[in-house]
């Protein structure tokens, strides 16, 4: 059986809204919804009915988004019902993941034509309840959020995994000796590319405003902050030592953000030329307490399967869940020129929408070497509980 290449024809992207702000209001079904039909609509010569599988990443799936949101987008964006859908969950790597799954499929012969991607709207994530253990409890029953993080935790786990994501990122600048002030470093410049990225309308190609929303830029930049706005903030994990803040952290996000994948029949009914070409992905596993260093050996054994190295990469989208996590990684690739990584912007100014990001991520790499006319770009997350994962495209 031959493998078949896979293309990625178009992605886009919804402006990613803050925690309660002008997203918040959206069921993440109609996020969801909205860039699958946008998708569908850039490409007028493809029947949606060619489409043969939508795979969509949600990594809470507690409310709106539960009984899976992707078949629910595809029926809500008026797609014909004999398109299906699932949904994938590698928490914070799930929107790469449906890429991933997404382009297996096709590379298999299994599909011709998929769209993957990715939501989340941590705004309208629930409570949830426990069922009592037996019935009429005459005690309090506790409540947990969903929005992130453990819950419900499993006591047979050690403690030391179940630390919190923050503390897990204090952890890693523990272990390379990452100070504050190079956090908020990185987390100026990351805002500050952002910014620079949307002023010169590099972001028009891919995000598609929900309509009614007025958001047509992502709500979390902060265009005019600085070091010393910075350095005012408090550690949000440790009272003692702490290094982590919300101002070098990614924020709590809403968004949704979808791609075209096909094979060469697939591109020929698109009647369009590929943005990029999925090349290779790795998953790997690390302590789950270090999660922020996940990346680090899934970059390499994808750039080891794709028989590239990282002086070969034109760009690199690593997602900044922590200013800290991102630092440590780039440590333990001392050969990566940081330079090419993040070129407009990353999570801790444009936003985290957990099952997004990694779509997010794709999408904006398949940009940038669309944009640059050939070469090879990667795209990686860290992934709560101890999961790295990484994709290697080429033009």
């Amino acid at each position: 059986m031959s493998i078949r290449d896979v293309y990625i024809v178009d992605a886009v992207r919804t402006p990613i809204g803050k925690f309660g702000g002008a997203l918040a209001s959206v069921r993440p079904d109609d996020l969801a919804a909205h860039v699958v039909r946008a998708l569908v609509d850039r490409s007028p010569a493809l029947d949606p009915a060619r489409v043969d599988d939508v795979y969509f990443g949600d990594a809470n799936g507690a409310g709106e988004d539960n009984r899976d949101v992707a078949r629910m987008a595809v029926l809500l964006a008026g797609l014909p019902v004999s398109v299906p859908g699932v949904t994938v969950n590698r928490l914070c790597g799930s929107g790469l993941e449906a890429v991933i799954q997404a382009a297996r499929a096709i590379a298999l012969g299994d599909a011709s034509v998929a769209i993957a991607g990715g939501v989340e709207s941590m705004s309208r994530a629930p409570w949830v309840l426990q069922k009592p253990e037996r019935a009429f409890p005459a005690g309090h029953q506790q409540l947990h959020s969903t929005t992130l993080g453990w819950r419900m935790t499993n006591p047979r786990m050690p403690a030391e995994w179940t630390v919190s994501l923050g503390e897990g990122a204090e952890l890693v600048a523990d272990k390379h000796g990452i100070t504050r002030e190079q956090q908020d470093a990185f987390a100026l410049a990351s805002h500050r590319k952002a910014a620079e990225a949307w002023a010169k309308g590099l972001y028009d190609d891919e995000v598609v405003p929900y309509p009614g929303a007025e958001l047509t830029r992502d709500e979390c930049i902060r265009d005019s902050t600085s070091m010393e706005a910075l350095a005012k903030l408090k550690p949000a994990f440790r009272t003692e030592g702490g290094t982590v803040t919300p101002g070098n952290s990614s924020p709590l996000n809403d968004g949704a953000a979808a791609l075209l994948l096909v094979d060469e029949d697939g591109l020929r009914e698109t009647g369009r030329e590929p943005l990029a070409r999925i090349r290779t992905s790795a998953v790997t596993g690390i302590e789950p307490q270090l999660f922020g260093l996940g990346p680090v050996e899934a970059v390499r054994r994808a750039l080891g399967k794709a028989g590239r190295s990282f002086a070969d990469l034109t760009t690199f989208e690593l997602n900044e869940a922590f200013a800290a996590q991102s630092l440590g990684c780039l440590a333990e690739w001392p050969e990566l020129d940081p330079e090419i990584v993040n070129p407009r912007g990353g999570a801790v100014a444009i936003g985290h929408p957990l099952g997004a990001s990694g779509a997010r991520l794709a999408g904006s790499v398949a940009h940038q070497l669309a944009a640059a006319g050939s070469g090879t770009g990667l795209a990686a997350l860290c992934i709560g509980v101890g999961q790295g994962l990484a994709l290697v495209l080429e033009r």
